[in-house]
């Protein structure tokens, strides 16, 4: 198995210390690099290893933290921080830039092919991203489909592919196709794959164990979309060179 090296990182954002989770690959040369943002509740050890699998796969990724070091086992906690951040597109660039600045600090990171994907809340933070402007390969997100402020979409200049579950209440048919709608009036090239019978948070193991309706675990449905996520870096970030 290919040798991934971890350690935990520090950094201010949203006026809280933030802990992330960084992956390294083998190696000692520039890789294409990876911001996985975690869903509402914060990091998990479940997203913790989707960064070392990327890392087994040769990217420099960070997980990157929403909550200040807290996972949120209460809903209404939950809900408390997450709804406000949704609603504030500026201090969702706020939390995904700072993330970035510490990606982009790791000597390892080839600054020039960097990728955003998220679940939920960070995935709605990796669109924010790419809708500032940030020059990224590639956006992911899975039940993140959060419509931007009208025209920004334009400022998206990369593939962007999202996932959702077709029985997703958080994440309806008509929230669908308001993404949908900015992301093609924008130009964007974009791929929306919606999952059948699946609810919302399907690709987390724990989901189930929420008391929220409408949330629940699919694995078939989460291998598919964790598969389609790695086809989406293999096309627009390969990892190929270096050393």
């Amino acid at each position: 198995m290919t040798t991934v090296t971890t350690r935990t990182v520090r950094y201010p954002a949203d006026g809280l210390t933030m802990v992330g989770h960084l992956a390294l690959p083998a190696g000692s040369g520039w890789r294409p690099a990876v911001l996985i943002g975690p869903e509402g509740p914060g990091i998990s050890e479940f997203q913790r290893r989707r960064a070392e699998a990327l890392a087994e796969l040769g990217y420099v990724a960070l997980l990157f933290d929403i909550n200040g070091g807290e996972w949120f086992t209460d809903p209404q906690q939950m809900l408390d921080r997450a709804l406000p951040l949704l609603a504030d597109p500026e201090r969702m660039r706020e939390i995904g830039r700072a993330a970035l600045d510490v990606l982009r600090a790791e000597p390892r990171t080839d600054p020039d092919r960097i990728a955003a994907i998220g679940y939920g809340t960070g995935g709605a933070i990796a669109l924010e991203l790419g809708r500032s402007g940030v020059p990224l390969r590639a956006i992911a997100t899975v039940n993140g489909l959060v419509t931007g402020r009208p025209g920004e979409a334009a400022n998206i200049h990369c593939p962007v592919w999202a996932g959702v579950g077709s029985e997703d209440p958080i994440m309806p048919a008509e929230r669908r196709e308001e993404f949908t709608a900015e992301m093609q009036s924008a130009g964007v090239d974009w791929r929306l794959t919606v999952y059948g019978g699946a609810e919302h948070a399907f690709h987390h193991p724990t989901a189930g164990l929420t008391t929220l309706p409408g949330v629940a675990h699919h694995p078939r449905q989460a291998a598919r979309a964790w598969h389609e996520v790695v086809a989406l870096l293999t096309e627009c970030v390969p990892v190929a060179g270096g050393s």
